[in-house]
């Protein structure tokens, strides 16, 4: 055998890139199939690929390890794509034994207990598309805390799948030399993992004095609607009230909390109603946006086999998803599409993701990726940022007569902030809880218990009632079972910000923040292209700093974005007792 040289190194990266290249398209497809066909043979089908790339993924990186001890530091790109291929697994299993398939098996029925949850709500078999609707337009406690309830029961049997999986996935990291799965996770950052780690607090620090006062003001007003039984002023609030399944984003109770006289003046699903818009329109519209960038149209084939509209006659996964699959030009969207202001935003996001996809093709298959996975989530959001009212008007969908005062930005922020301020701590909780979990700090028995008490602690928010022993919260959120790390979407919220504020200082842009759209800007895209066209192939910092000039995510744009609204609150709060620290 001898010492591993260069040579080694770079072949052995050759053959790995040779194999995903092929691996994954196939991989794609099948998951493809499956989530818009769910039946006991796609399954079965989806979850054999899905131990595939798992055993592979592995085996490749105990391969690696043993090019260790070789100097790399002549060759940076090679020792990146030697770590990017043992950083591959977001769940590694052991390389012996039956750890890949039992962990394939887990995550499969796990994947599908969630995607096929329904409840028994009104005397009719309910799904959970159906459930998040509701929740954001039900103004009764009693009927919200039954909804809310019955939904968490889908966790209640992933339990022991959970902790057996959460066993399995740490075996497979300290084989690739991390003490568990959460030090991989953290090492995907292009820094150590507690720098990492330490880096998320700053930015949530940044950001939280916008959150208590959101809380507060918030708290307050339910509290004029729902009287003191059901919302106290000195305790956190009741998850259920806040218009969304998980309490994450709050802007479904917009119309409980709205400023006095800042009306916006419009709603967005009304118009799309109005002027006749369908599901398909709705991506033409988004896709138009992209175009006035600079960007290429999507392809013939997104529009053919995309699925933009839940079928009648099947079981699909309807969680909104941007796909790639030959890593050329078959790039698609799935998603159960409504024809609302939501469904608007998400269109933005997912082609955001498709054009990503599309910019980085060029780049070796170890490096089709988000420079850190906050990127690819911040794209998409920060288009959507340019869906002002004045981009409205741009494409046709308010008149000049419509455009609010700038009185009625106090709407605009309170809305927005409802859902991208009220996120913040949301997207801290879920992940410091797997990171818990992976470090066995929280155990099984206290799975539950610990989840509550993150909600509290970040969050000020608490479940409506007792929760039972065996109750498994955080199941009933799709990421857990699904086991994507949510840290991306907390980084995310940060950035984009940061983009929209560095896009419109390059647009040349004076008014406030949040009246800057970049649609129709093609020299902001030319720039933005760059900076997505690098992929995952050099550390985030300088990816960043393409289109920045910054090598720092930075909460600040957040706070400056909102500014007028962060004084509004503070003007309503002043007489308030903010907080929810509880005593003993």
């Amino acid at each position: 055998g001898g010492e591993a040289t260069i040579a080694d190194a770079r072949a052995f990266v050759e053959k790995v890139e040779a194999d995903y290249l092929a691996f994954y398209e196939y991989a794609a497809r099948v998951a493809w199939v499956y989530e818009n066909f769910i039946t006991i043979d796609t399954e079965y089908l989806n979850q054999k690929a899905s131990a595939e790339g798992t055993k592979k993924a592995v085996a490749y990186a105990n391969e690696a390890k043993k090019f260790n001890d070789l100097d790399l530091s002549g060759e940076p790109d090679l020792a990146r794509k030697i770590t990017m291929i043992k950083q591959a697994l977001t769940l590694p299993a052991p390389e012996q034994g039956r750890g890949a398939d039992e962990l394939s098996e887990i995550t499969t029925r796990l994947s599908s207990a969630y995607s096929s949850g329904t409840i028994e709500l009104d005397g009719e078999d309910t799904a959970l598309d159906d459930l998040e609707v509701r929740m954001g337009e039900i103004r009764d406690p009693a009927k919200l805390e039954e909804i809310w309830t019955k939904w968490r029961q889908v966790g209640v049997a992933m339990k022991p799948d959970y902790s057996r999986m959460v066993e399995i996935a740490n075996d497979g990291a300290r084989e690739l030399g991390y003490a568990d799965v959460s030090e991989l996770w953290l090492s995907k950052y292009d820094m150590p993992p507690d720098e990492m780690a330490a880096e998320v607090d700053r930015l949530w620090t940044q950001v939280k004095p916008l959150y208590d006062q959101l809380h507060c003001y918030v708290r307050a007003e339910l509290n004029e609607e729902y009287g003191d039984d059901v919302v106290p002023l000195d305790q956190p609030i009741r998850a259920d009230l806040l218009g969304n399944m998980w309490a994450q984003q709050w802007s479904s109770i917009y119309d409980l909390v709205a400023p006095e006289g800042a009306d916006i003046g419009y709603d967005l699903t009304d118009i799309l109603n109005e002027k006749d818009f369908t599901p398909v329109k709705i991506v033409e519209t988004g896709d138009a946006f992209f175009q006035s960038l600079g960007f290429a149209p999507m392809p013939e084939t997104f529009w053919e086999r995309s699925l933009i509209t839940k079928p009648e006659d099947r079981t699909v996964v309807c969680h909104a998803s941007a796909w790639d699959l030959d890593n050329k030009e078959d790039i698609r969207i799935k998603m159960c599409t409504k024809v609302n202001a939501d469904d608007f935003q998400t269109v933005h996001h997912e082609l955001g993701h498709n054009i990503y996809q599309r910019a980085y093709k060029g780049q070796s298959i170890l490096y089709r990726d988000g420079a850190h996975d906050g990127f690819h989530e911040a794209i998409g959001d920060f288009i959507g940022l340019s869906i002002t009212p004045n981009y409205l008007r741009q494409i046709g969908l308010l008149e000049d007569s419509q455009i609010p005062p700038a009185s009625a930005d106090l709407g605009l922020l309170m809305n927005q902030a409802l859902d991208k301020i009220a996120f913040l701590p949301f997207g801290v909780t879920m992940d410091k809880w797997r990171w818990q979990v992976f470090s066995g700090e929280i155990t099984p028995e206290t799975y539950n218990d610990k989840w509550w008490e993150l909600r509290e602690q970040y969050q000020g928010i608490r479940a409506p009632n007792d929760r039972p022993g065996d109750a498994f919260d955080p199941g009933g959120k799709y990421h857990i079972p699904n086991n994507v790390p949510y840290l991306r979407y907390f980084l995310s919220f940060v950035m984009q910000f940061q983009f929209h504020q560095a896009a419109c200082e390059q647009a040349g842009w004076e008014g406030p923040l949040h009246r800057c759209s970049i649609y129709g800007n093609e020299e902001v895209g030319a720039r933005f292209a760059e900076m997505m066209e690098k992929g995952s192939s050099q550390p985030w910092p300088d990816t960043l700093e393409l289109f920045t000039g910054t090598r720092e995510m930075d909460g600040s744009a957040i706070i400056a974005y909102f500014a007028p609204l962060m004084a509004y609150l503070e003007e309503q709060n002043a007489t308030r007792a903010c907080g929810w620290a509880r005593e003993g």
